[in-house]
């Protein structure tokens, strides 16, 4: 297996890990120590086959709920993993240095550094290891040294993909993300040049795909420890909040050409993303996280600083509007993070920052969007986006603003682009089971406000599983409206 092509490693090791299951530690005791032993051959192939097997093993304590089981199979695996894991990190990064103009080499070596930096990572995650804790010097001036890294043969030449360096400084940044959240009275000796050295990693990252998972782990980094109230000084100062907001939060949020093939080319996946929250791995979501961290110590100034950005975004959208509608979808999704504090599945947000007027915001810059109707298929992206907003700040918005929306989202389920269409029922549905602050009950939209768009409504519904794209989405909304008798008897009746 040790010597076998690295695909042929992988498959081999998560067979091992289904193995180690059942078998280790009880029934396989001496497992660790033969993986050790290994690292003493120099044979970066076979360390590597070694390494890819303990990931695969120890990948679990990631994920795992804890136990007394799993607390002492992590004991086993420290007391004779961790000081020649230790050791394999000094060599190897000496090697590093040796043939830092080897390229050849270099890949070998830093596709190992990417290695042990994932299995620190599993090592760490349920608790902080006391020799980790008694060499945390020694790990973390080694993932300085490596996100501060910057060797030229290693860079990738593919604007998709990302290359060893890049994952290698991801994964690190999850590592001292980590401790910062968990560990952080141990880590903070370490805190302000890791923030510097992240600050400065993102200041110098392209918008390329490559850069989209260092990017969003690097900023969830600076998110957790801005969140903190004894690491507030590292960003008090206005030239740093200023330089914060404008370097790395604004361009973060700007829609890119690979967003809109993706609203365009693969709309469910683009919906899991935006309305259903899986897109944790986002730079948005990421920028979004830094704004709420930013916002807990320093929301007025936060506020004020974004507010010049949203205005400019918004007069540059007002001058051209065909040209810069990215910069009105990002005004939108800026005003959306600054805003939201608490929300709910069912309520949507729940507690907004005060400082900024949502209500005014929604009858200058969405509603507009929303009674565009000569033309629903122009600028999809801002459509959606403009109904999306009404969906996520609808228990916060006047309940007669919201009500005098429905016409025009109800317009949009006529919709060629299927994320506009489907962000179009979902506000429906949301919509049509609001009920008004302080009554019984009392739906926002009665049967008399629904009557005069029963037949666009059924119409839409209907007639969005004949447009392309249609999915599953659109069926269930469906269902949901239908199943409250005040609409579904005055439907159908």
């Amino acid at each position: 297996m040790l010597r076998s092509p690295s695909g042929v490693q992988k498959q081999l090791s998560a067979a091992i890990a289904i193995i180690g299951q059942e078998d280790f530690p009880a029934k396989w005791p001496n497992l660790i120590g033969e993986m050790v032993g290994k690292f003493a051959t120099g044979d970066f192939h076979v360390i590597n086959g070694v390494l890819q097997t303990a990931f695969s093993i120890f990948e679990k304590y990631s994920i795992d709920m804890k136990s007394q089981k799993l607390w002492e199979e992590i004991k086993f695996v420290l007391d004779n993993f961790a000081a020649p894991f230790t050791e394999l990190l000094n060599a190897t990064m000496n090697l590093a240095k040796e043939h830092s103009s080897n390229v050849e080499a270099l890949k070998v070596i830093f596709g190992s550094l990417v290695l042990i930096s994932k299995i620190f990572y599993f090592l760490n995650y349920q608790d902080l290891p006391e020799f980790f804790e008694d060499n945390m010097k020694v790990w973390m001036t080694h993932f300085l040294s490596l996100l501060e890294a910057d060797n030229k043969l290693l860079q990738s030449d593919d604007d998709d993909e990302p290359g060893l360096l890049e994952d290698l400084k991801s994964q690190i940044c999850d590592n001292i993300g980590l401790y910062a959240h968990k560990y952080e009275e141990e880590f903070s000796p370490y805190m302000k040049p890791f923030v510097m050295s992240v600050w400065n990693l993102l200041l110098s990252l392209g918008p390329q795909l490559k850069y989209d998972m260092l990017t969003s782990n690097a900023i969830q980094f600076l998110a957790s420890v801005a969140d903190r109230a004894q690491y507030k000084s590292l960003f008090e100062e206005e030239a740093t909040l200023a330089s914060i907001c404008e370097r790395i939060i604004v361009p973060n949020i700007q829609m890119r050409d690979c967003d809109v093939e993706l609203f365009e080319d693969n709309a469910e996946e683009y919906i899991r993303r935006d309305l259903e929250g899986s897109d944790v791995d986002t730079r948005r979501r990421a920028a979004c996280d830094l704004v709420k961290g930013l916002s807990r110590f320093f929301e007025p100034r936060i506020t004020s600083i974004f507010g010049s950005y949203v205005n400019t975004m918004l007069d540059m959208y007002t001058a051209k509007p065909t040209e810069h509608w990215r910069s009105k979808d990002a005004a939108i999704y800026l005003v959306t993070s600054l805003a939201t504090k608490a929300k709910t599945a069912k309520h949507g947000i729940t507690q907004t920052n005060q400082l900024v007027d949502l209500t005014e915001f929604c009858r200058k810059n969405i509603i507009p969007e929303i009674q565009k109707l000569n033309n629903i298929d122009e600028m999809p992206v801002l459509k959606a986006a403009a109904i999306k907003y009404i969906m996520t700040f609808r228990s916060q918005l006047p309940s007669d603003l919201v009500k005098a929306c429905l016409p025009g989202i109800t317009a949009h389920l006529k919709a060629q682009s299927h994320v506009v269409h489907t962000y179009a029922a979902a506000a429906v549905d949301k919509i049509l089971i609001m009920k008004m602050p302080g009554s019984n009950n009392v739906p926002v939209v009665s049967a008399a406000d629904l009557a005069p768009l029963a037949s666009e409504l059924l119409q839409g519904l209907f007639g969005a599983f004949a447009l392309p794209g249609n999915h599953t989405t659109i069926y269930s909304q469906f269902l949901v409206l239908i199943s409250f008798d005040c609409y579904s008897n005055f439907i159908f009746c």
